[in-house]
């Protein structure tokens, strides 16, 4: 009698690649574990500032105050439904949770990336690994902060999963379930808006249904809290505080939006908003220009999302360094095509990605790092990242 089956199962081989996951596993886990328990636990002070809007809301209480300063709470009022679980906890215990989901996400972002960026054949364990490397000062900023961007970039990313789907028998459902997430996503952070006319350039109906559908949902379930007029006052005090306290962050360092970056250059925000929205627009002509040249194209849709993603905290006024977190799935997708790029083309990516990596503020100094982020490189760094996913579609390799 024959066991293949069986042998398959427990041979050397597989046996000693689940060894070897599960031992990297164990590792990691000790490492994010240890990272907690030695400093982060001690900072995410703007996960404290969500924490505390989770407690006003349950006991409708007004979510933006002036006197928090620049610790104000700056999103939707639904959004601080998120924090309502773990609100009722003690602040440790309520860090420790959200902490490990920020690490779920980062974690799932590049697992997802690698799915949808990766052909059938087996990828080097090399390539797997640069843009963990190339992004991970951006990841570890998130968690230091406790931040929501990752939960958000992992939302998105479902919904591009969701868009390519291979089933056309459900494709209509595909797309709606794909508009929902997208409202999920823009209910937690306006910025996922940005797929707005993407889905109708593209068509997608169902998408634009199931994400207002979802977003008046969202936007309408604080008035559980407030009543329904009250939670209309609670959404204008937020266009008020929001409104009033952006121009005054434009010009920090920190702020890598387009318009922080004119503002770093020119200090004129009249100008600044006229270049920036140039600058805007031209984005928006390029990515319009990449759907008309991914119409043959197998899965378009996916560097697509790639390019509107890195285009989120180019576009926003407050545009963070740290939520280029978000480009996760355009540098994987590079960092895969490689081979496609001339010897003088992957040197230009290679320094670029290198100055992404590297330009930590403990590397630089206090000087040096200060003058990097007033000349707003990381702007131009992504910028020259878009420039190379658009070669990539112009030669109709993805």
């Amino acid at each position: 009698m024959k066991y293949c089956s069986h042998e398959a199962v427990f041979s050397p081989k597989k046996m000693q690649l689940r060894t070897k996951t599960a031992l990297f596993a164990l590792v990691g886990f000790l490492f994010f574990l240890s990272l907690f328990l030695l400093r982060t636990k001690n900072n995410m002070k703007d996960f404290e500032v969500n924490y505390e809007a989770g407690k006003r809301i349950v006991l409708g209480e007004t979510l933006y105050r002036f006197d928090d300063g620049h610790y104000m709470f700056k999103y939707f009022p639904c959004s601080a439904l998120l924090y309502v679980p773990v609100s009722s906890l003690p602040l440790l215990a309520a860090k420790a949770i959200w902490y490990a989901l920020v690490v779920f996400c980062s974690v799932f972002l590049f697992y997802f990336s690698h799915k949808l960026t990766s052909s059938s054949q087996k990828t080097s364990c090399i390539l797997i690994v640069l843009p963990p490397l190339i992004l991970a000062r951006y990841f570890f900023r998130e968690m230091d902060l406790g931040q929501i961007n990752a939960l958000v970039a992992t939302v998105l990313m479902l919904m591009v999963w969701m868009m390519i789907k291979d089933d056309h028998h459900l494709s209509p459902r595909n797309d709606f379930f794909s508009g929902c997430l997208w409202g999920f996503a823009t209910a937690l952070k306006p910025y996922a808006f940005i797929f707005f006319p993407y889905f109708i350039i593209k068509k997608k109906w169902n998408a634009l249904v199931g994400g207002f559908l979802f977003i008046f949902l969202a936007l309408l379930t604080p008035s559980l809290f407030y009543g329904f007029r009250g939670n209309l006052i609670v959404f204008q005090e937020w266009y008020s505080t929001l409104s009033q306290s952006t121009p005054s962050q434009l010009a920090t360092l920190d702020n890598i939006s387009l318009i922080g970056f004119f503002m770093k250059w020119t200090g004129n925000q009249t100008l600044s908003l006229a270049l920036s929205g140039i600058a805007v627009g031209g984005l928006g002509l390029l990515v319009l220009v990449l759907i008309i040249m991914g119409k043959k194209v197998c899965r378009p849709e996916v560097l697509e999302s790639a390019v509107l993603l890195i285009c989120i905290p180019l576009v926003s006024p407050l545009g963070w360094d740290y939520t280029l977190l978000i480009s996760v799935l355009g540098v994987t997708i590079l960092v895969y095509n490689l081979p496609n790029f001339s010897s003088l083309l992957r040197t230009i990516l290679f320094l670029n990605f290198f100055i992404i990596a590297f330009s930590l503020y403990d590397i630089l100094g206090r000087e040096m790092y200060s003058r990097f982020m007033t000349w707003s490189i990381p702007t131009l760094n992504f910028l020259l990242v878009i420039g190379f996913l658009f070669s990539l579609r112009a030669r109709k390799i993805c």
